[in-house]
């Protein structure tokens, strides 16, 4: 399916959903299959809670970011309808935040951030599923230099300087894909996932997925070590899953998008990787998984890169409507050279009742990107940290709908050789007010 004919069919049916929510109607009056559908009748939210995966026979709060894992005791947020055949999901996330960080390499800004995706899945009579998905992102309206986040890098604003101590926009197609599943048995299935773009079988799920980081506005500077490649533009991935374990492996494009985030880059498949992940309870996920990157950086198109990551997700309900959500993170960048840069992340999301989110993160990561060398390119080798803790009050509106207002502070670390030019160990935070439909 071509990517536009992809944005018609599914972006059009989630902003009708997203209307039909905003003018408050029940769900009886969202779904348009005959009275002898085997769906009509039942609430859409107890619906989604009793569906299984569209790639395998396991609880569909499993699933997070592209193909990738998080606990069953996740959350899987979403307005569900049917139409005819096929079975409609949609939410929305948009932020609205002022973004302040201090220091001679600091500076100030309000931007929108966020993403409306949505999925229409169809179970065949053979068994088999066919699951389509698009994500959109309002992120290129922040301009193409994105925000201002101290001991951030990577990509480019311009294609000839680095971003560095800013976070860069994703791009307005944030994903566009479509798998299929076929089941084996009660515990076996095999599918098949492509994405123009996608996201790859590597590392944890996206940060904007994990449940203990996406009530944060600002993204973590291990970005590029964990899951800098949830956006690619060519990706091809092919799973085995049993029970609660699997393995998957992708061939995907290494470069990643260009500064122009509005548009479709050309797709390549030049880079794989493979993940196992395991869910030794309803409570925990784990996953370890490697990748071999063609190129990844633009400015530096003879470089390589191999990427390791290891990452544990613990979830735990609390009561009828809260969860607790942690994430510890590891991942391994080696370039060309063998020289290896290690970067850690630890997370994590309390949400005691539908009012209240608070999260904190703390970071440490291997750089070279945070001055330039003698000659242009990457520099000397720092380590440095970050530390950031949060809330956010949300009111229910609508029966769908949650508008939130919340901040964040974080303190930055860095050494003795960094200090003049950070004006010491510099902080930074956000005030933002949010819009969620789930």
């Amino acid at each position: 399916m071509a990517p536009h004919t992809l944005v018609g069919a599914l972006a059009g049916v989630s902003l009708l959903a997203l209307a039909q929510v905003a003018t408050a109607q029940d769900h009886s009056h969202h779904q348009a299959e005959p009275a002898a559908d085997p769906h009509a009748g039942h609430d859409m939210a107890d619906m989604a809670h009793a569906m299984t995966s569209p790639y395998g026979p396991w609880p569909m709060n499993r699933d997070a970011s592209g193909t990738s894992w998080q606990p069953d005791s996740g959350e899987h947020a979403g307005i569900h309808t049917v139409r005819g055949d096929w079975t409609v999901m949609t939410h929305a996330l948009l932020n609205l935040t002022y973004d302040t960080q201090s220091g001679p390499r600091g500076g100030d800004k309000t931007f929108v951030s966020g993403m409306l995706m949505t999925t229409a899945r169809r179970d065949l009579d053979d068994g088999s599923t066919l699951n389509l998905r698009a994500m959109l992102s309002p992120d290129p309206l922040m301009g193409k230099s994105g925000y201002p986040l101290l001991l951030a890098a990577g990509e480019t604003a311009n294609g000839v300087d680095p971003l560095v101590d800013r976070q860069h926009p994703h791009d307005f197609f944030m994903e566009l894909s479509a798998s299929y599943s076929k089941r084996l048995s009660e515990k076996d299935s095999l599918y098949g996932y492509i994405g123009l773009p996608g996201e790859p079988a590597f590392g944890p799920p996206a940060f904007m997925h994990r449940m203990s980081a996406m009530d944060s506005p600002e993204a973590p500077i291990t970005h590029h070590w964990l899951d800098s490649t949830h956006i690619v533009f060519g990706v091809t991935t092919l799973g085995w899953a049993h029970d609660r374990f699997k393995i998957e492996t992708s061939a995907f494009k290494g470069r990643e998008p260009d500064e122009e985030r509005w548009g479709i880059d050309e797709p390549k498949l030049d880079s794989w990787s493979v993940r196992a992940s395991w869910n030794p309870s309803s409570d925990w996920a784990l996953q370890a998984s490697y990748a071999d990157v063609s190129a990844p950086e633009q400015l530096e198109p003879d470089e390589d890169e191999t990427k390791w990551s290891a990452s544990v997700l613990h979830t735990r309900r609390l009561g009828e409507t809260g969860w607790w959500s942690s994430t510890l993170a590891w991942g391994r960048k080696t370039n060309s050279h063998d020289e290896s840069k290690d970067g850690w992340l630890l997370e994590s999301a309390l949400h005691p009742n539908d009012r209240w989110t608070v999260f904190a993160r703390a970071e440490r990561i291997e750089t070279d990107e945070l001055v330039p060398g003698d000659h242009g390119g990457h520099g000397p080798l720092y380590t440095v940290g970050k530390a950031s803790v949060g809330a956010v009050r949300d009111w229910r509106i609508a029966p769908r709908v949650r508008f939130g207002l919340g901040a964040l502070y974080a303190m930055n670390r860095v050494p003795d050789a960094l200090e003049p030019i950070y004006g010491g160990d510099p902080d930074g935070g956000m005030v933002f007010m949010r819009l969620k439909i789930d």
